[in-house]
């Protein structure tokens, strides 16, 4: 079993920034990547940003040289900086891991951006 708790949400500025950090719990060893989601209205859910065990991260092209995904793990989080905002980034943005069993997600953080 595997826990995952968001936080970091909020309103901000298109050319903002902030930083999503997700605290993960529970059987740490069995997880082979994380990663950051994100869903807004009326559209499928995406992936983000995810970073594997060895390290590796992957963007999606829209947010590719605005966003880093991070681990720190003395402190067991995945963080996720979001700099220069747009109001497309506006979501609901999850965070998840990767057991190779199952999939497990946070509850959510919201991220608004006003143009």
């Amino acid at each position: 079993q595997v826990q995952l708790v968001e936080s970091g949400g909020g309103l901000v500025q298109a050319g903002g920034s902030l930083r999503l950090s997700c605290a993960v719990s529970g059987n740490l060893f069995s997880i082979n990547a994380m990663g950051w989601y994100r869903q807004a209205p009326g559209k499928q859910r995406e992936l983000v940003a995810s970073i594997t065990s060895s390290g590796r991260t992957n963007y999606v092209d829209s947010v590719k040289g605005r966003f880093t995904i991070s681990r720190a793990n003395a402190k067991n989080t995945v963080n996720l900086q979001m700099n220069s905002l747009k109001p497309e980034d506006t979501a609901v943005y999850y965070c998840a891991a990767n057991t190779g069993g199952r999939d497990y997600w946070g509850q959510g953080t919201q991220v608004t951006v006003s143009s």
